[in-house]
């Protein structure tokens, strides 16, 4: 065989070798069910008067969601909720976790005059404290509470005051709202994205996620599942380029939030977390920030440090009350702290590591003068 056909020949073999291993792969993720990330944003139905919602998950992976819209008789409950969206939903999107909401739009009670003897907390943030993905009785509020009262003289009330979708400034509105507890102790339950972000900065965002919930795939956005012939292979290599690129940005764009990345939206959010402290001590409560991580890469190096450390030293230079809850999670694998692999929040496990973090913090400020 001459020297070009054997050239040929064996470049035959290499493109016939890898063909086979793409065959292979493909084949592989297609009996594991693989589709691409890109295709799985969480869903929700809510009705209009916010009063009901639900938070609609792809899969069941930790078996912890106990609503099946497809059940005939889940379907009866809370079809009339989006009457034209929740077969949609139902379809793709059926494992489903309820909230319930009053008049303030909090998932709790209404507020009421306290009792004689009884200390009230509200724990006031974002869709990390109103527990998005996490059955009421499992948030931080809910299992802070049930700690506080171990002693069995249930003095403790804790009320959940966590609004979802919302950021400074748009959180003072709620922070107004959940005064009305007339609380104790309010806890400001703060998320590294909740800084005022001017136009300028937060048109960043438009390439990037925040690492809780993909901005390019949002809630209630179309589903479209690939096709049979759509190779998974493609969307699986898509996905790995895209995940470090849109990774490396966004952890950026985190520490740039709390600093000299963004002067004039962290001069106003401290404005901001100064007046939280004196509207509530104008209603005669204690304040206290405390700081939720990112639930991604705690196993080590946790990314956004710098972050906790600047926010930590503006309080205490502040003389504001501060806990971080960083530390006890670190150490921990990031994706079993998850509500579900596409939405980061943090799940019933991590809301009571972080209950368990604030009781005695909680208690050292009752009890002192």
């Amino acid at each position: 065989m001459s020297g070009g056909k054997a050239w040929l020949a064996n470049l035959a073999l290499a493109a016939g070798s890898v063909l086979l291993v793409l065959l292979i792969v493909e084949l592989t993720l297609r009996l594991v069910g693989f589709a691409p990330e890109r295709r799985l944003a969480t869903r929700r139905i809510v009705d209009p008067g916010w009063t009901r919602l639900l938070d609609c998950y792809p899969s069941n992976p930790r078996g912890y969601f106990e609503i099946d819209l497809r059940d005939p008789e889940i379907h009866d409950l809370y079809f009339g909720i989006a009457p034209y969206r929740f077969d949609s939903i139902a379809r793709w999107h059926p494992w489903a976790v309820e909230s319930r909401y009053n008049e303030l739009r909090f998932r709790d009670v209404p507020p009421a005059p306290r009792e004689a003897g009884t200390y009230r907390v509200v724990v006031f943030g974002d869709s990390f404290t109103e527990g998005q993905g996490v059955k009421a009785e499992h948030t931080i509020a809910r299992v802070l509470e049930d700690l506080l009262n171990e002693s069995g003289d249930g003095r403790y009330e804790v009320r959940n005051c966590g609004r979802r979708g919302l950021d400074l400034p748009e959180l003072m509105d709620g922070f107004g709202a959940a005064l009305h507890y007339e609380a104790d102790l309010v806890i400001y339950a703060l998320v590294l994205n909740d800084a005022v972000r001017p136009p300028e900065f937060q048109a960043r965002q438009t390439y990037i996620n925040d690492w809780i919930l993909d901005r390019e795939r949002l809630p209630d956005e179309t589903v479209e599942l690939p096709g049979f012939f759509h190779p998974r292979t493609f969307d699986l290599v898509a996905d790995r380029i895209g995940a470090w690129r849109v990774g490396r940005e966004t952890t950026r764009w985190y520490l740039d939030m709390w600093g000299e990345g963004n002067p004039q939206g962290w001069a106003r959010t401290q404005e901001l977390i100064r007046e939280m402290e004196r509207l509530s001590n104008r209603r005669g409560a204690r304040f206290l920030v405390a700081i939720w991580p990112l639930f991604v890469g705690l196993e080590g190096p946790y990314p956004f440090a710098p972050a906790h450390q600047t926010i930590g030293r503006f309080c205490v230079g502040a003389g504001i009350p501060v806990h971080d809850l960083l530390p006890v999670f670190l150490g921990r694998r990031s994706s079993e702290l998850w509500v579900h692999p596409v939405d980061r929040h943090p799940n019933e496990i991590a809301h009571r590591m972080a209950a368990e973090s604030l009781a005695p913090v909680v208690l050292r400020l009752a009890e002192a003068p």
